[in-house]
């Protein structure tokens, strides 16, 4: 730390109390009264340095002849400041730095210490002092920090503003050009880099500066000066995402509920009703307020979990109406990028019904669907074949990611029995169609809606049904859905059919590509294999396709046989539990009994139980459906 120190003489100045006393051998002359401490000192020593002083003593010389009393309450720093200008003024060695330069410069101003009064009056000592340490970071931010205790004589000398511009400068600097410690705190803390040679220390290669470097450092500020250097930061050339770390850094240090948020998905009920039944505080929540206006707009510069987490934050401190739509604004502007443990947000409203807020998700949906209602192109198809759903040709969209999103966040929110039916189907909803390009994910929400909610009628159930498209399930979705009695009889029907209508169509397919094999294995003049090879080759082929050809044929007069049967049974069929077995009995499908469940459910460590296959698979290279963890 820069410091210089100014007179020569030996100290003369000691504390009896509250009274500071020179000992210079004359009987002092003038007291000055700084606040609860008296200085007793000397007329001549003070008026030929200070203009102000000059005039109030001349004053008050004049009224009393007798007794010289100063009163100086309204000087910067208080008596900590004046102590130094007195020694100053009796040419006492004292010490400048980065902890005094800001209220010594503000109290020599206050008092015209100028040139007039002396040649190198403190004025100029302090101002070229001051020149010095905003070239050091380290030390400008000292400087900054003391300018709080003298605020308006700082702002009115502008001290305040030329420290925040140096701090902003260094940086808004390339912190690949620095080959020295740019912060104290690095520069002291560090014992790498340094080598020695002969017993002397000596400064090896220096360490490459990350970009972060001066987070920390201004942390320290008080939040209406940091904010001044961020903004100041923000006029520069800086990027976005760099005054973003170091808004989060800031916000992480001085935001304590910030790091204290449970979750109830981690089963710490306690913790997290105690967290949200704590008192409100001011200061935080106005702290919040600001931090949020802060951020900058720009989308993806801030990640999204810790928007989420700000939201929590911001409800536990009941922070203003529009400080948490900002927030549910900017979620929902990269909705996409958010994590379904960040986006279960705790019901903290007075009268809590659901353990999750899922209004809070409701709003964040209905933004990222208005900010992405023009780049959307819907797009639409009637039967989607097998291979297409399991493939890896979708890419994932953002509308895609946000569909995976919601359909594990009704998942989670599902086995509340408080959560109502509307809500459930306008959060289901809000995604359309076409972002599905399988519905594995809201058939599952559905399942464990319906289990959860088993005094839902016959025509409720079938509304929630009507969220998902059964055309879109996969093989071992459709087994699972053709089995579950959960669902209405309606969709077991639809699921049946639309997988018979999905094996004719890859039938079909299949009879293509094989009279195309075999058209062209006549054309012996595009044959590169000898007569004999293709002969062979040839032989091969017919015997394995006919083999084919002839089970395939079978399976589909078989499907083509129960759809006819289907149709007639519908007609006769009545919706009680008799009818129910004997309609899927006749289709070579059998309802599972408790003892069945138990005997073919095996333990899992999770305590799930996945759904049992009913058929063989009709398809091979298909996903295991376990994998979604169907709920029984």
């Amino acid at each position: 730390m820069a410091c210089v120190k100014l007179g020569s003489k030996s100290e003369v100045f000691h504390l009896d109390g509250q009274t500071w006393l020179c000992s210079t051998g004359l009987p002092s002359d003038i007291v000055v009264e700084v606040g609860e401490t008296s200085f007793h000192l000397h007329k001549f020593p003070l008026l030929s340095r200070s203009g102000l002083l000059e005039n109030v003593i001349g004053e008050v010389s004049s009224e009393d002849e007798q007794e010289c009393i100063v009163q100086l309450h309204d000087i910067p720093g208080g008596a900590k400041s004046f102590l130094l200008v007195a020694k100053f003024c009796y040419g006492v060695r004292i010490e400048l730095n980065a902890s005094n330069v800001v209220s010594l410069k503000c109290a020599a101003e206050y008092l015209r210490m100028g040139e007039d009064y002396g040649e190198g009056n403190l004025i100029t000592k302090a101002e070229d002092f001051l020149n010095e340490i905003f070239s050091n970071w380290s030390d400008s931010i000292k400087a900054l920090e003391t300018c709080e205790e003298v605020l308006p004589h700082a702002e009115e000398l502008h001290l305040v503003s030329r420290c925040i511009n140096s701090l902003a400068m260094k940086a808004s600097a390339d912190p690949g050009l620095f080959s020295w410690p740019v912060s104290g705190k690095d520069a002291t803390e560090s014992s790498e880099g340094v080598a020695f040679w002969n017993g002397i220390c000596t400064t090896a290669r220096p360490h490459p500066v990350s970009e972060d470097w001066w987070y920390e450092d201004v942390c320290s500020l008080k939040f209406p000066l940091y904010k001044r250097l961020i903004l100041a930061v923000e006029s520069g050339s800086m990027k976005p995402e760099r005054i973003a770390g170091s808004i989060m850094h800031y916000a992480k240090r001085h935001l304590s509920l910030l790091g204290r948020q449970s979750s109830f998905r981690n089963g710490n009920h306690a913790a997290s009703l105690s967290t949200v039944s704590a008192p409100s505080n001011p200061d935080q929540r106005n702290l919040l307020e600001e931090i949020v206006e802060l951020l900058p707009h720009q989308k993806g510069v801030t990640p999204t979990n810790f928007l989420l987490r700000l939201l929590r934050t911001s409800m536990i401190l009941q922070a203003s109406t529009s400080c948490r739509e900002n927030l549910e604004r900017q979620v929902g502007a990269q909705l996409d990028q958010a994590a379904l443990e960040d986006l279960l947000i705790p019901n903290m409203g007075y009268s809590v019904e659901t353990l999750y807020d899922t209004d809070c998700v409701q709003r964040i949906l209905d933004h990222f669907m208005l900010m992405d209602r023009d780049s959307i192109e819907c797009t639409s198809s009637c039967i989607v074949d097998e291979g297409q759903l399991m493939g890896a040709s979708h890419s994932l969209t953002p509308m895609t990611m946000v569909a995976n999103l919601v359909d594990g966040y009704l998942a989670e929110v599902a086995p509340d029995v408080n959560l109502k039916l509307q809500k459930f189907q306008s959060l289901a909803a809000v995604i359309p169609e076409y972002a599905r390009p399988l519905e594995d994910g809201i058939y599952r929400a559905i399942d464990i809606y319906l289990k959860a909610h088993p005094w839902l009628t016959d025509s409720e159930r079938e509304q929630v049904c009507r969220l998902m498209n059964c055309q879109k399930l996969s093989l071992e979705a459709s087994t699972h859905a053709a089995q579950n009695e959960r669902l209405p009889l309606r969709v077991i029907v639809q699921v049946l059919f639309f997988e018979q209508l999905r094996l004719r169509t890859s039938v079909a397919s299949w009879f293509f590509v094989s009279d195309n094999l075999e058209n062209s294995q006549n054309q012996s003049g595009n044959l590169v294999l000898g007569r004999n090879e293709a002969s062979a080759y040839a032989g091969t082929a017919r015997r394995d396709h006919t083999v084919t050809v002839d089970d395939m044929r079978e399976r589909v007069s078989e499907l083509e046989k129960e759809c006819l049967s289907m149709k007639q049974e519908m007609e006769k069929l009545v919706n009680t539990k008799g009818s129910w077995n004997t309609f899927l009995k006749r289709f070579g499908l059998r309802l599972k009994s408790k003892s069945d469940a138990k005997k073919a459910s095996k333990p899992r460590s999770d305590s799930k139980e996945a759904p049992t296959s009913i058929a063989p698979p009709l398809m091979k290279g298909k996903q295991d459906f376990e994998n979604n963890e169907l709920r029984e």
